[in-house]
Order: structure tokens, then C-alpha cells, then sequence
């Protein structure tokens, strides 16, 4: 009967606490009344053995399915065919660019170029070029054989791709077009750009001081800050700016464990060493190994994007690897990665920035007409003007430590007016490294960075 009474004080103790006072034992001796509370006794009895698991079991599927989602693989990319023939165009345009670069380099320097980068700068310039300077660029940038529509539309699609494909991986693409508020631009060139490149577009003072922070500031939000200046200040020809800008954050699948890392020498190319932080794990990686180069793949996030890092052989040198450097070749090397089991892998820390002007390069690789004053033929952007390409600058950074890799990449590609004056020459200044590394896309093998360090230099 006391037991009866706690139930009868829960049920009814919900009442008015200051009402007269209840006759409890006068309540307990009614059937009816007694009968209910049992009743309600057993709901909520009921409740605790059967809802209340029901809750948990829900609230541990709901954690079942985070996990799930989170330990998911790498999402598909599905590319159209002209997509897939798209990318290995700009593969092996970025290739062939790199290889270019390193040609004047100076061998201790670090270098590291964005082929995808400056492949939409210049893809957004080419919807303004025609002639001889439309096939030109279409030689340069490997575009033959494609239409213009089917270049912009694979853009589009790759663009969308690359930026979505992996959450835990930060891959952000933007582009802008800045002209001179008093130049008239074909409004079919301003369209083409906005609808297929995303571009943003934008008339500008450029006589005013503040016009050189604009674009700065611009390239510094799309680089979460790595990269704070492109443009050191604007010609009185210039006409226009078409910019792109590659953010990338990837934290490593298999993280490097801080603690592991130590300082240990890393031997330069004249003989002498230097104690870098090495950071050291093992694990299933792909691997490589042929004649002439060692390999070793590191996923990110979901393994959508993922570095390669390529060493010579005992026998071999970077230069050996950089002579059979071709798009074929990257592709046979591709293919025969295999998962090894157990790899252990010392890779450096390493952070720099690199930047440069990619006139020679382009010229040399057949572009030149582009950037001549008087043969140019940019008249899709403005039919009335001579323009030619004056400026190609390339900036890059990246980051690389135990937790993954940060980097960005700029290209800005500078137009002048023919009447206002000649072009300018400038002296490019490259760099170098002893290991080289490439970030790429895991289906459709698009390479996002390429670099060749020489000398790993880390400072917080």
C-alpha cells in the first residue's frame, strides 16, 4: 500500500502544490480511482522498457550513419569523353609548361607552378583571341580538335567537380575580369566568361591608387590570405586583368603523428646537408618503383585529391626524371601504381612561395603571337582595339606538415592596348628542388599543383 501511495503522490503531486489538502487514503480505497493509477502505472512502465530503448537505438543509428559517411572512399567523377580529353589537354600542357620553367631555373631554388590555374586564366583569355592567335593558343594550350563550345562546357563541368567532389577536402576556384572603366568590351566575351568560368567581371578605375589594392584584396579573400599580392601596379596601357585563383586545403588521410617528427639531415645537391623536420609514418600507400623513378601516393580526405611524390632511382637524377617527364609517360606511371601493404614514408616539412612571369615559357611553347603588339588578335574582347597579351604572372604557395597540405595558386594575364604603347620585357626568375610533387584528382587525373623542391625550408 506504501508503494501504491508514492504512485498516487507522482500523478497527482503535478497538481496545484498550494490546493487543499488531498485525502489520500480516502482516494486509495476508490476502485475506480485506484484501478486508473495501476493503469497509468503501467504506461509508464511501458514507456521506460520500450521508448526509451526505441531512443537510443535511434540516436546509435544516427551515430552508426556518421560514421559511415565519414568513413566512406573517394566520390566519382563522371567526365564526358571530351571532358577526359579535355583534362589530359591540360595535362599535358602543364607539363610541358613545367619542363619549360625548369629550363632557366636556378637548380637550388624551389618551384611550384598551378597547371590548372593558368589552363583557365588563358582558357578565359582564348574566348577573346582569333586567327592566328586563336590557333596559337589552341596549339599551346593542347586544345586542338575541340570547338569552343566544348572547351567552355568541360570547364564548366570540371570546374564544378573539383570544387564539390571530396567535404573534407577545401578546393575553391574562382575568376575575375577587371577592365578599364572606359574600354568597351563585347558583351558576348563578358557573357561566355560569367556562364562558364564563373567568372566575376568588373569595370575599374585604373588611374585611381586604390585600383591595385582592389585587385589584391580580391586575390587575397579567394587565397584565404596565402597569397596577399599579384600585381604590383597597373601600366597606363593596360587595358584588362582575367585572374584565376586556386585555394586548396587537404588534411592528410593518414595524418603524420607531430610527435614523430624530427630533425634529420637532407642532402643538397652540392654534397652538403641540412638538418630539416622530417616527419615519418607507414602505412598501405600506392606505390611505384621502375628504372628510373621511386613513388610513393598520399591520400586526402576522402582520397579524391591526393600528392605523389616522385624520387630518381639510386642510379638516376631528377633530371633523368625530368627528361622522360611527358604526358604519356605520366599516365604509363599512373597505371602502375600498386597498394603496397607497408610503406614507410620521411617526408619533409616544407613551405614556400613562388612566383614569376610565364611570358618566356609561353612563347617558347608557341604562343608568341599572342603577346606581339602589332600581330595580336584579341578582337572577341573588342574589335575597335589592337590588344595583345603583355603579362603572365604566376604566384604560388603551399604548406605542407603532419596534418596535410595547404596551397593556392594565382595567374593573371595583363592586356594592353597596341596604341598606347609596346609591351614589356621582363626577366623570369624560376626555381627548384631535389624530389618533385604533384596534387592531383584521383578519376579524372587532373593535376591541380606541380612542384620540384630543392631545398625544404620550414618556418612557423
Amino acid at each position: 500500500m506504501q508503494y501504491n501511495h508514492q504512485i498516487f503522490g507522482i500523478v497527482f503531486g503535478l497538481c496545484n502544490r498550494y490546493s487543499m489538502k488531498i485525502p489520500w487514503n480516502r482516494f486509495l480505497n476508490n476502485k475506480i480511482i485506484y484501478k486508473t493509477i495501476c493503469n497509468i502505472k503501467l504506461i509508464i512502465m511501458k514507456a521506460i522498457k520500450f521508448v526509451i530503448p526505441a531512443i537510443v537505438i535511434l540516436l546509435l543509428g544516427y551515430s552508426c550513419e556518421k560514421t559511415k559517411v565519414e568513413e566512406s572512399g573517394p566520390k566519382e567523377i563522371n567526365l564526358t569523353q571530351k571532358g577526359k580529353i579535355l583534362v589530359d589537354s591540360d595535362n599535358l600542357f602543364g607539363i610541358n609548361l613545367f619542363k619549360e620553367v625548369l629550363k632557366s631555373e636556378e637548380p637550388e631554388k624551389n618551384v611550384m607552378i598551378s597547371p590548372l590555374s593558368v589552363s583557365l586564366a588563358l582558357a578565359m583569355t582564348y574566348n577573346g583571341a582569333d586567327g592566328d592567335t586563336k590557333e596559337a593558343m589552341e596549339k599551346t594550350l593542347e586544345l586542338s580538335g575541340f570547338t569552343i563550345d566544348e572547351i567552355n562546357e568541360n570547364y564548366k563541368m570540371l570546374i564544378g567537380a573539383l570544387a564539390s567532389v571530396d567535404p573534407k577536402v577545401l578546393m575553391s576556384i574562382a575568376n575575375s575580369i577587371w577592365y578599364k572603366q572606359t574600354f568597351e568590351v563585347e558583351q558576348d566575351f563578358i557573357n561566355v566568361n560569367q556562364n562558364y568560368f564563373y567568372a566575376e567581371v568588373s569595370p575599374l578605375d585604373f588611374l585611381d591608387p586604390e585600383a591595385v589594392n582592389t585587385i589584391n584584396n580580391w586575390v587575397a579573400d579567394k587565397t584565404n590570405d596565402k597569397i596577399t599580392e599579384i600585381l604590383d601596379y597597373i601600366p597606363a596601357s593596360a587595358v584588362m586583368y582575367l585572374i584565376n585563383a586556386i585555394y586548396f586545403k587537404g588534411i592528410w588521410k593518414y595524418e603524420f603523428d607531430e610527435s614523430g617528427t624530427e630533425e634529420k639531415p637532407f642532402y643538397l645537391s652540392n654534397g652538403t646537408t641540412k638538418d630539416v623536420p622530417m616527419m615519418v609514418q607507414e602505412g598501405s600507400f600506392n606505390y611505384l618503383s621502375n628504372d628510373i623513378i621511386q613513388a610513393v601516393e598520399m591520400p586526402y580526405g576522402a582520397g579524391n585529391y591526393s600528392m605523389i611524390i616522385l624520387l630518381p632511382q639510386y642510379n638516376k637524377t631528377l633530371d633523368d626524371i625530368i627528361d622522360q617527364l611527358s604526358n604519356e609517360n605520366w599516365n604509363r606511371w599512373l597505371s602502375e601504381f600498386y597498394e603496397a601493404g607497408k610503406v614507410q614514408i620521411h617526408l619533409p616539412k616544407f613551405k614556400f612561395e613562388y612566383e614569376d612571369s610565364l611570358n618566356n615559357e609561353l612563347i617558347n611553347l608557341g604562343m608568341g603571337i599572342a603577346f606581339d603588339p602589332y600581330n595580336a588578335d584579341f578582337s572577341k574582347i573588342n574589335p575597335n582595339r589592337q590588344l595583345f597579351i603583355s603579362r603572365v604572372i604566376h604566384k604560388t604557395f603551399i604548406e605542407v606538415n603532419e596534418e596535410g597540405t595547404e596551397a593556392a595558386a594565382v595567374t593573371l594575364v595583363e592586356m594592353m592596348e597596341t596604341s598606347a604603347g609596346g609591351g614589356e620585357t621582363f626577366i623570369p626568375f624560376y626555381v627548384n628542388q631535389p624530389f618533385i610533387f604533384v596534387i592531383k584528382e584521383k578519376y579524372t587525373n587532373s593535376i591541380i599543383f606541380i612542384g620540384k623542391v630543392m631545398e625544404p625550408d620550414y618556418e612557423d
